[in-house]
C-alpha cells in the first residue's frame, strides 16, 4: 500500500509540474478531537477479539505537538496537487486500557497520515477583500502511526512504525496573501483511516501468537499556518 501511495504521489507531481504556476509550501498547528468506530482488540495468544467503543484522546498541545505540512503545485487553471502529511496522537483513556488489559495503548510517535492531495482555489472570490482565496481538497494515502501497546504482565512491548491501513483526507480554507510570496491561512480539517496495527508477542511466552487492534479513526481539525509560494 505505501510503494503504490509513493508511486501515485510522484505521479501527480510528474503530471503538475510543467504546467504549474507556482510551487506552494505550507506548515500549519492546530487543535483536534478524534473519534471511533468499529475497536477491535485481540491481545497475544488471545482466542478471540474484544470489541469496544475506545476513547480516542488526542492531546494536540502535549509533546509531540500536532503538525502538519504539504506541497502543492498550482496550475494556471487554479487545480493543484500535491502531498500532505499530518502528525497527530490517538490515546486510549485509562478506563479503556484497564478494561482490555493493557498498560499502553497509543500512537504517539505519531497517529501519521500521508496522503496524495487534489486541491482547487478560488481567487478573487472576494472582491473588495482580494488578498483573501478560499480553497478546498481532497486526498487519499496511508495510515503509518508509531504503534505503542504494552500488554498487563508482559514483558515485552509493541513500539515500532506500521503502515496499518488506506486514509482520506479533505480540507476547506482561507488564505489571506501577507505579500506576493507570503500568506497565513485557516482551514477546517477531517481525516479518515483504517487502521489493522499488529501486537508483538511477549517474547518469553513460547509459541505465542501475535494480537490485532483494529480501528477506524476519524479526526477533526482546526489549522492555522503559514505558507510560501515561489
Amino acid at each position: 500500500m505505501l510503494d503504490s501511495i509513493k508511486v501515485a504521489a510522484a505521479a501527480l507531481m510528474l503530471m503538475a509540474t510543467p504546467a504549474a504556476a507556482e510551487l506552494e509550501l505550507s506548515l500549519y498547528l492546530g487543535t483536534q478531537s478524534a473519534h471511533s468506530d468499529s475497536d477491535s482488540v485481540r491481545l497475544p495468544g488471545a482466542a478471540a477479539p474484544v470489541s469496544r467503543d475506545i476513547d480516542w484522546r488526542v492531546k494536540p498541545f502535549d509533546n509531540p505537538l500536532y503538525y502538519g505540512g504539504r506541497a502543492t503545485w498550482w496550475m494556471q487553471n487554479d487545480f493543484g496537487f500535491g502531498i500532505e502529511g499530518t502528525h497527530a496522537k490517538a490515546i486510549a483513556s485509562a478506563s479503556d486500557r484497564a478494561a482490555l488489559g493493557v498498560d499502553k495503548l497509543e500512537f504517539t510517535d505519531g497517529h501519521n497520515i500521508l496522503t496524495a492531495n487534489v486541491m482547487k482555489r478560488f481567487p478573487g472570490a472576494f472582491a473588495k477583500t482580494p488578498r483573501f482565496t478560499p480553497y478546498v481538497g481532497a486526498g487519499v494515502g496511508v495510515a503509518i502511526p508509531h504503534v505503542d501497546i504494552k500488554v498487563t504482565g508482559a514483558t515485552g512491548r509493541t513500539f515500532d512504525f506500521e503502515a496499518t491501513g488506506p486514509a482520506l483526507r479533505g480540507i476547506a480554507g482561507l488564505k489571506y496573501a501577507i505579500t506576493d510570496k507570503w500568506a497565513l491561512f485557516g482551514e477546517y480539517q477531517i481525516t479518515w483511516s483504517d487502521n489493522d496495527a499488529t501486537i508483538d508477542p511477549d517474547p518469553t511466552v513460547a509459541g505465542q501468537s501475535a494480537g490485532k487492534l483494529k480501528t477506524e479513526l476519524v479526526t477533526h481539525a482546526i489549522n492555522v499556518g503559514i505558507s510560501y509560494s515561489f
